[in-house]
């Protein structure tokens, strides 16, 4: 059958038409222990101005409604509970922290994970970082929150299930840096933005992985054109980068970090829902050469992008499904493919061919879909691309 056309978007809008940038698995913690509510005073700290404690503990660690890392003690590994969004019942959503506070003085690096609820790769490569620190012998601080968005983990599904205005499930990778007097997932996006990640963070990575459904490759996400930005994304030994700038899509976590002037990353750490072993190490190799860079830890430098093959991405484009029907690939991830080549067919129930999917552009294959029946409007695959840039703006051309 015929390919139909597929519409072409702009650079701006590529993410939101295709990648489905993605979290990871932690339970819902302690409902049952009164908490604190927030206070006046938690806004000092929005503005580094120091910690705030509830007065509460959860599991044996004490709760914060505001951090400020510079008063932990030094040279230790530190436990915490981040108090975040109050609901209707009048308890709250938590977030996991640990912080390795250094010996010394020095940088600080924030790691972020769970943004989204069935990120389970990017969960994992945070804890293995942190697991191969010893803070007797760092100059700085690494803080890690492992699980952002606590009740889309709590159903392993990428969205924040809300129903405190309305039923709908938001995307909370579309919402920072949040709006305090906004919806559950804004206020908890605010609250987790302003009192603990933004005044504890000289630079900062946030880890994602494809969504359920959606396999990605290894590559970053990162605006190229801030040279402290370029720096960290080029120390990773992974084979692709996406150079997407800040305002392309301002809402997510690291743009929304960019913006406030704290330089930030993504990385996307293949399938959902599952642990890849190899790809997370490869992840874990570059936020230590990374903190390394900054000073944090000492050691000579692993693998970075000098040592593998990168192919830097300007655009992106996606495959999208025109009809229904069981998908079958004819590429891989990491594939080199070619403007006209066709990359995949969709078959009806009586094994006949519906659709015929060709990609649009040269470039490589960085996502496909894992589910083998989709539906019209259904991301099939995204494919990064270089070219020449007209009139200073990407254009995608159907």
């Amino acid at each position: 059958m015929a390919d139909k056309p597929q519409k072409g978007i702009k650079r701006r809008d590529l993410i939101k038409a295709s990648i489905t940038t993605v979290g990871a698995a932690t339970a819902l913690s302690a409902n049952t222990i009164p908490v604190a509510a927030q206070t006046s005073s938690s806004t000092e700290a929005a503005s580094g101005k120091g910690t705030v404690y509830t007065g509460e503990t959860i599991q044996g660690k004490k709760v914060v409604s505001a951090l400020d890392v510079n008063d932990l003690e030094p040279g230790r590994r530190h436990q915490l509970y981040f108090q975040g969004v109050q609901m209707r019942t009048g308890e709250h959503w938590y977030v996991s922290v640990i912080a390795a506070r250094g010996a010394n003085p020095g940088k600080r690096v924030v790691l972020t994970s769970g943004v989204h609820g069935d990120e389970m790769s990017s969960v994992h490569t945070v804890m293995t970082v942190m697991n191969q620190l010893n803070p007797a012998q760092m100059s700085g601080t690494v803080m890690a929150v492992t699980d952002i968005s606590r009740p889309a983990m709590l159903a392993i599904q990428r969205k924040w299930p809300n129903s405190s205005r309305s039923i709908d499930l938001i995307d909370m990778n579309r919402v920072w840096p949040g709006n305090e007097s906004g919806t559950a997932p804004d206020r908890h996006a605010a609250l987790v933005f302003n009192r603990l990640l933004r005044p504890n963070a000289d630079a900062a990575i946030d880890f994602h992985t494809g969504t359920t459904g959606f396999e990605v490759s290894a590559f970053n996400i990162a605006d190229m054109d801030v040279p402290e930005v370029k720096a960290m994304a080029d120390l990773y030994p992974v084979s692709q980068i996406l150079d997407m700038p800040q305002h392309a899509f301002p809402t997510t976590l690291h743009n929304a970090l960019l913006a406030a002037g704290v330089p930030a990353i993504c990385p996307e750490v293949g399938a959902a829902r599952a642990l890849d072993l190899p790809m997370i190490a490869q992840f874990v190799e570059g936020t230590m050469n990374v903190l390394k860079q900054h000073g944090i830890i000492v050691g000579p430098m692993g693998r970075t992008g000098k040592e593998v093959r990168v192919f830097i991405g300007r655009g992106a484009v996606p495959i999208v499904a025109t009809e229904g029907g069981f998908l079958e690939h004819l590429v891989e991830l990491n594939d080199k493919v070619e403007a006209g080549q066709k990359i995949a067919i969709q078959r009806n129930s009586f094994g006949e061919v519906v659709a015929e999917y060709t990609s649009s552009v040269t470039g490589e294959i960085s996502g496909l879909r894992t589910d083998v029946m989709s539906e019209p409007g259904d991301n099939l695959a995204f494919i990064l691309f270089d070219k020449p840039v007209p009139n200073g703006e990407d254009t995608y051309q159907e």
